[in-house]
């Protein structure tokens, strides 16, 4: 099969642009970025979490492979989708902009816009290791909600689309079970 390089704008999703994009766009397609790889390693104080009870939010960090969904914008539309992406993605939290090669499922390639973690950023969190991660997610809500439902949306979105992230699924095998006690003492 020839790959065909696609010349419009698109957005890659890794994260709540999945199950939450916030903008128009004409197709969205399920795609694979190499070089980077999905984490928990940005500190939320806003979305799903507060600065005395941070959350936790998904970055690219560099290295292996990720898989989410490319957005193609319409041209009329790019402006207004990419002040909204700053606005939404850059405010506050440890992001730079981006434009990577992305793979999409049906065999095309193309570049696409997106955010990649900062780690020189005063919110990178790094790689905090399971326990300490599903710890913070656990506790945290900010103005977008809960931040395990940040979490379950993204790893739902996922495997709607046949992808499986062994980190972020154990990472919530790890909530649920923090859940599950929670909810087991709560007659108490």
């Amino acid at each position: 099969m020839m790959t065909r390089h696609c010349t419009d704008f698109w957005v890659f999703g890794y994260g709540s642009l999945m199950w939450n994009p916030g903008f128009t766009f004409e197709e969205a397609v399920p795609a694979v970025l190499d070089g980077y790889y999905r984490s928990f390693c940005i500190y939320s104080h806003h979305y799903r979490g507060t600065p005395a009870r941070p959350g936790l939010v998904l970055g690219l960090n560099e290295g292996g492979q990720c898989s989410g969904l490319g957005f193609r914008i319409a041209p009329d539309q790019v402006g207004t989708v990419q002040d909204y992406l700053r606005e939404r993605e850059l405010i506050g939290y440890a992001y730079r902009e981006a434009t990577l090669p992305l793979a999409l499922r049906d065999g095309r390639t193309c570049d696409a816009y997106t955010f990649v973690a900062d780690p020189t950023h005063g919110q990178y969190a790094g790689e905090l290791g399971l326990e300490r991660s599903a710890e913070l997610i656990m506790d945290a809500v900010g103005c977008a909600g809960l931040n395990r439902d940040y979490l379950i949306q993204t790893v739902r979105r996922l495997e709607a689309h046949g992808f499986h992230d062994p980190h972020l699924f154990a990472l919530l095998r790890e909530v649920e079970v923090r859940t599950g006690a929670i909810e087991a003492g709560s007659g108490i």
